[in-house]
């Protein structure tokens, strides 16, 4: 039986410690890190790289002469600025990439100052291996209820009515920062990459209570550019659906109020439609883009929803959940926020069961 080495901490004991220090370059850090990790690198990007150009080209010698001079600049500057007020009890878990010179450099020099430093065995390498570990086991402990229906239906909404009404959900679309649509990019903001979506995925479902039900919305195996891990999204095929049906007007001005910030920056909505020319043709588009132009936004909707979203959905949508054909109808008549918080107050104390029961609120 394996133990940690002194000054060093497993993972599994992450929750015992007052702060998690990344000392990875930012680069390293902003792929993926560990969550609440906050960044105090010991060598920046370009530093980095001219220490390893050194190691490769020159001699390891001389790489970690240079190295230490750096490293030990950056660590006097990080306690200088960010750790100088931290009590005499105070206990950080630090780490690289495979618990090496960086995090047991940091480690040496705040354990001399007399904090309680551990250098994380194995550094992120280790980290990475659990988060995976953990996809692949923690989604067959979990059952998931799925709301289901076609694009403007109110699923995110209802989602997070749900979570304000304190129930469990996953919400996949604000971890992926995309609507899940050809149109769902968040505006001036980027996706995160795989490793840190899988790491965020990973910090929710370790919260769950196995207990309780998870609710999730349908979606497909991607989301924008990133994809579900395969046994989450195949636990997700099995949980018990409820399909929300909603009236058309209801959908259009449901799907004009959540793409709000599509409508405020026309030339961007007319950029993203160009990628509907494959399915619908240059001449459809070009109507469509003419709509967005002259501000015609409600008939736009509804022939979004009418001509691309639903038939969509029926191709694919619709029969990638293997209990969709049984799932209970969610009648709503307006898809407005008061309207969703009573929805999900009746779904908490159990007024909508499966098997059918049509709801209007």
């Amino acid at each position: 039986m394996s133990h940690p080495a002194p000054f060093s901490a497993s993972l599994d004991r992450l929750d015992e410690f007052d702060a998690i220090i990344d000392v990875r370059s930012p680069a390293e850090y902003a792929e993926d890190h560990i969550p609440g990790a906050i960044n105090c690198p010991v060598l920046d990007d370009e530093e980095r790289a001219r220490v390893g150009t050194l190691y490769k080209q020159v001699s390891p010698f001389e790489a970690r002469k240079i190295g230490a001079a750096l490293v030990s600049r950056n660590i006097a500057q990080h306690i200088e600025t960010h750790f100088l007020n931290k009590p005499k009890g105070w206990k950080p878990l630090i780490y690289c990439w495979r618990g090496g010179q960086r995090s047991g450099a940091m480690t040496l020099v705040l354990g001399q100052v007399g904090w309680g430093a551990r250098r994380l065995e194995g550094g992120y390498k280790s980290f990475r291996v659990r988060v995976l570990e953990d996809l692949a086991r923690l989604p067959a402990s979990l059952g998931f209820r799925i709301l289901c229906g076609p694009t403007g239906s109110g699923k995110t909404a209802l989602l997070e009515a749900l979570a304000a009404a304190g129930e469990q959900v996953l919400d996949l679309e604000a971890l992926a920062n995309h609507k899940g649509s050809v149109l769902g990019a968040e505006p001036n903001s980027q996706q995160p990459c795989q490793k840190a979506f899988e790491t965020a995925l990973w910090a929710q479902l370790r919260t769950f209570d196995p207990a309780r039900p998870v609710w999730a919305e349908s979606e497909s195996r991607r989301i924008g550019r990133l994809h579900l891990p395969v046994e989450l999204f195949e636990r997700l095929r099995d949980g018990d659906c409820l399909r929300i049906d909603a009236a058309l007007p209801a959908r259009v001005a449901h799907l004009l109020d959540r793409y709000a910030s599509l409508i405020a920056d026309p030339a961007d909505f007319n950029a993203k439609l160009e990628r509907l020319i494959g399915q619908h043709g240059h001449k459809r588009v070009g109507e469509w883009q003419a709509m967005v132009t002259a501000a015609e936004w409600q008939p736009l909707a509804e022939q979004l929803i009418v001509d691309h979203y639903d038939p969509a959905y029926r191709r694919g949508g619709a029969g990638l959940y293997r209990r969709a054909e049984q799932a209970g109808v969610l009648s709503v008549a307006t898809l407005d926020a008061a309207t969703l918080a009573g929805v999900a107050r009746s779904l908490q104390e159990g007024a909508a069961q499966q098997g059918g029961l049509i709801i209007s609120p």
